[in-house]
This record gives C-alpha cells, structure tokens and sequence, in this order.
C-alpha cells in the first residue's frame, strides 16, 4: 500500500465514523426520557421491537435513518422522521417493516414521516414483498397538517397504497402497540390481519377527550377502543395479546405460513467472494474526491471473483459497462470512470464527464440487460456531460437523451450506489432518485447538487455582486470573499449525503464494506416480483 491509498482509507474511515456519530444520536429517538417513559409501559422502543421480530442470522437493511435530520430543529427534531424501518427476514421471509418511534412526539406525523412511509410502501409493491406495520402513533402532528394532510403525496395515500397492496395480493399484518388514531385508524383495518396487545394498544376515530368534547359522553380510552373491545364487540381487530412480545411471535408464526409465489427469476449461481480484499475498497476513492482514480479497482472489489467482463473497452471510456456476478446474482454495471484518457482521435478526456461515446454505449448496454433480463447497478461519480462547442456539434444532447431514455424505459431492477460526484443531468443519466431505482444508497463521499461547489458558487458570486451593483453599490474584495465564503458553505451543506439522506433523496447512507451484501439484498428483494413489462425505448434521435 502506498501513502495515497493510506490517505485515502484515513479520509473515508472519518467520514463513516462521523456518519456513525450521527447514527448513534438519531438511534436515542426522542431521548432518554421519552423512551423510559416506554419502559415504564412496558414497552419495547422501536429499533427493540424490530429486533426481536427479525431473524437474527439474516441482515436487516434499514432505509432512511437519516430521514428529517436537522430538517425540524424549531420543532425539537425529528429523529429518523419518527418511524424505523427497513427490509429484513420473519422467520425466513423477506418483508419490510415499518415501526412507529412513539419517543419521537408520540409518533406523530411530520412531513418527512409521510415521505418515508410512502416510500417503504413503494418499496413493498414495486418488490411484491409483505409489509408490517408496528403501530404506536399520535396521528398527524397538528402544527404542521397542511404539509401532511391533504395533497396527493400526504397521510392519505397510505390508506390508498393500502386497498392496492392488497388488490395486488401483497401480505400486510398491523400491529397496534400503542395509539392509533383518527385516520391513522384504517390502516391496521385495512391490513389483511390486525394484532392488539391489551393495555396499551388502542384503536379509535376520537380519544376520549375529543367524545366528551363533541357529544358529552365520558369513556376511558380502552373502554372506547382497546383490545378487549375490537377483539370481542366491534370485531376490529383478529387477535390481542398480553405482551408485545406474544404479539411479535404471532407475527412470525404468521409470516411462516406464507405460501410461495412466483419469482422474478434473476440468474443467480453459488456466491464467491472477491479475489481483491473488500476491505481495500475504503483506500480507491481519492480524499475529497479531487483526483482521477480507476473505478474498475471498486468493481473489483464488489464482484464475484473479481471478475468483469467488460462491453465495448475501448469505446466511450468515460463509462464502465459489463457484466459480472455480486453475491452470485447476474448484474450489468454502468459506472462512471474517473481515470484521464485519450480517444482512438488522440484528443484527451477529462474522467467523470460522459461524452457521446459513452452516452450511445451505455445506452445499448441498457437495453442488452433489458433483453436478457439482467438487473443493472450504477456506480454513480458523475460531474455532468461534456460542453463546448466540440461536444454540441457532436450533438451531445441527442446522445445523453438516449442514455435518459433508455434509463427511464428500463424495466428490469436498477439499483444506484453514488460514491462520488452526482452532478446536474449526470444525476438524471445515472438512474438518480428520479428515475425510479428499486434502491439507491450513498457513500459518506457522495455530494448530490446541479454542479459543483466552486462552478456553483462563483456563479451565484457573479449574481448577487451585479445585482449589487445595479443599486450603485461598490462591493471591496473583502467583502467579495466574505460573500464568497457563505454562499461555499450554504452550497457545501446542501450537497452532502446527509443533507441528501434528510430528504430521502437517497434511502440510506451505507458503509462503501457492505455495498456488495446490499445490492444481493436488493436483488433478493427484487425477485419476489415475476411482473415485468415489455421493455420499449419510445423515440429518440439516432
């Protein structure tokens, strides 16, 4: 190892142990004494009652930890948007799991809550996987309800994902732990088995608060919508329970009764580990990701073997196509390469930026991996596509609108992994968020934004002095700096993972070591849904 790669694994290793510092305090939840309060109950938190549900042996990938970090300050916060989720296995199963966090704001709904639960549902259909709810929740967080009640993408269109799911045959069990209130009521009742454990959960349109209030009638809230009611008067619920604990073997009892259902089929042989240390992999991105590197060390350290087999090598270098096996699984890769090269012209290209060569030969390569039904990964560390008058002679729109075109046609799974850069239409060409991966996850090294920081703020500079200066005022170089330096660190902020992760830009940000297991996991995932579509491209330019 040379003082580049030490370098190199230093910086990586002090990003993810900032990203765990961060992990360590989203994981309190409310804060001590919101979860004593718990405790007191008896009451497992969250995180404690995915654990004991999840088989211990299999991995449990949760998605938005990070979910309305630093978004809701004013508010208290909002640790991990109130709910913990993920994928894991129930008694062999894969499944996702979604867990109200009553210590935050007794498990209200903010905003990103909303967000977070509609996207684990999505998760849940887009996969055909089961879907558990583990239900402990005050309902909308009334502040905020016209950012969570009414709109399309809101508190609603959980109920509406609900009657969906279960249209397209999709298992989904509701645990009522806890609260479980106003609208938030339908959702264990419109899952096909409602559990209650007695005492604590509770199922009603109105507290007893809001009765008195509305029609004058005094009732405790376990008279009015506990488990003893909806198990023997109202028939709500299908089962109630002591503790948690039975509850929770219920469900695994449930999940192991499931019948088997048609897969999706992806090529899968016996996994065989890297012939290249994954642990090498924390020493290949260079440290502030500045300098060009060779992303074909990475691919080899994440795939079978370490072998990939590559299409068309010598054309479009600027990105990586092959096939290769992760974990066993059959993939196509499309990954950014950052390495400096000459074309067959002699004319130097600058890693990181895609050129026509590599739009038109990514392009083809999708739509190969859509013929042969392989799932795709992104390796994404992307500063853009080629400008200047050379490359829009060349029609380097027309190319990246084929690589667009392709990627948003795709039918088979994609999933994303940004390790570096994901800049401008790079982001868009690369399968970002908005064009639908099953997953995407970052490294702590990802930076998410329409360019980089520099190019953005010296443009942002050049505006705000001309609008200055149109009102007659005279800006000094000191001044210039100092403006300088607070537009960088505004822009800077906004383009780091984590700032990336508050929002769900991205579902998790992940530790570059297990990149491989959670693209198996992923594909593992994917393969529980046989429906695909017919894979067509629509027109574009030739």
């Amino acid at each position: 190892m040379d003082t580049t790669y030490n370098s190199n694994e230093d910086w990586m290793k002090l990003l993810i142990s900032k990203t765990n510092q961060y992990l360590q305090q989203i994981h309190l939840g409310g804060g001590a004494k919101s979860m004593a309060k718990q405790k007191e109950r008896n009451k497992l938190n969250a995180r404690e009652r995915i654990a004991y549900l999840c088989d211990s042996e299999k991995p449990f990938v949760e998605i938005g930890a990070f979910a309305g970090f630093e978004m809701y300050e004013a508010e208290g916060g909002c640790p991990a948007g109130g709910t913990v989720a993920g994928i894991g296995y129930i008694n062999g199963q894969q499944a996702v799991i979604v867990a109200n966090d009553q210590s935050v704001k007794a498990g209200a709904w903010f905003p990103i809550t909303g967000k977070k639960n509609l996207r684990m549902q999505e998760i849940a259909m887009e996969n055909r996987l089961p879907i558990i709810y583990l239900v402990d929740s005050a309902g909308v967080y009334l502040p905020m309800q016209d950012e969570i009640f009414p709109d399309k993408e809101h508190f609603g269109r959980v109920f509406r994902n609900n009657a969906r799911m279960s249209a397209m045959g999709i298992t989904q069990i509701a645990a009522v732990m806890g609260a479980c209130v106003a609208g938030g009521a339908y959702l264990p009742i419109m899952s096909d088995e409602t559990l209650m454990v007695e005492g604590n959960g509770s199922i009603f349109l109105a507290g007893s608060y809001l009765v008195k209030a509305a029609i004058g009638e005094n009732i405790d809230n376990e008279t009015l919508g506990g488990a003893i009611t909806h198990t023997e008067i109202s028939g709500i619920a299908d089962y109630k329970f002591p503790t948690e604990e039975a509850c929770l073997d219920h469900i695994k009892l449930l999940m192991g009764s499931l019948g088997d259902k048609p897969k999706a089929g992806f090529n899968r042989s016996t996994p065989i580990l890297p012939k290249k240390a994954t642990e090498e992999i924390l020493g290949q991105m260079p440290v502030g990701n500045a300098k060009p590197y060779d992303m074909l060390e990475i691919i080899e350290r994440l795939v079978d073997e370490s072998k990939f087999d590559q299409f068309k090598q010598d054309y479009g270098k600027s990105i990586l196509c092959g096939y290769a096996r992760i974990d066993g699984w059959s993939v196509g890769i499309v990954a950014n390469q950052r390495l400096v090269s000459k074309n067959k012209k002699g004319e130097m290209q600058i890693g990181g930026v895609i050129y026509n060569d590599s739009a038109d030969k990514a392009a083809r390569f999708i739509m190969n991996c859509n013929q042969k039904k392989i799932p795709l990964v992104f390796l994404q560390d992307v500063t853009g596509f080629m400008v200047g008058s050379r490359s829009e002679h060349s029609g380097i729109i027309k190319d990246g609108a084929k690589l667009v075109n392709a990627v948003a046609n795709s039918v088979v799974p994609k999933i994303t992994i940004i390790i570096g850069n994901s800049f401008g239409a790079g982001n868009y060409a690369m399968c970002g968020k908005a064009y639908d991966p099953r997953f995407i996850y970052a490294w702590p090294s990802a930076r998410i934004a329409v360019m980089g920081g520099d190019q953005a703020a010296n443009t942002l500079l050049q505006i705000q002095v001309s609008a200055l200066k149109s009102k007659g005022q005279v800006i000094s170089p000191e001044e210039e700096k100092k403006l300088l330096d607070g537009i960088k660190n505004k822009y800077e902020k906004q383009t780091s993972p984590f700032y990336a992760a508050a929002r769900l830009w991205v579902d998790a940000i992940i530790e570059p070591r297990d990149t491989r297991t959670l693209i198996s996991e992923a594909i593992g995932a994917a393969n529980h849904n046989p429906e695909m579509e017919a894979f067509k491209t629509g027109v574009f330019q030739v």
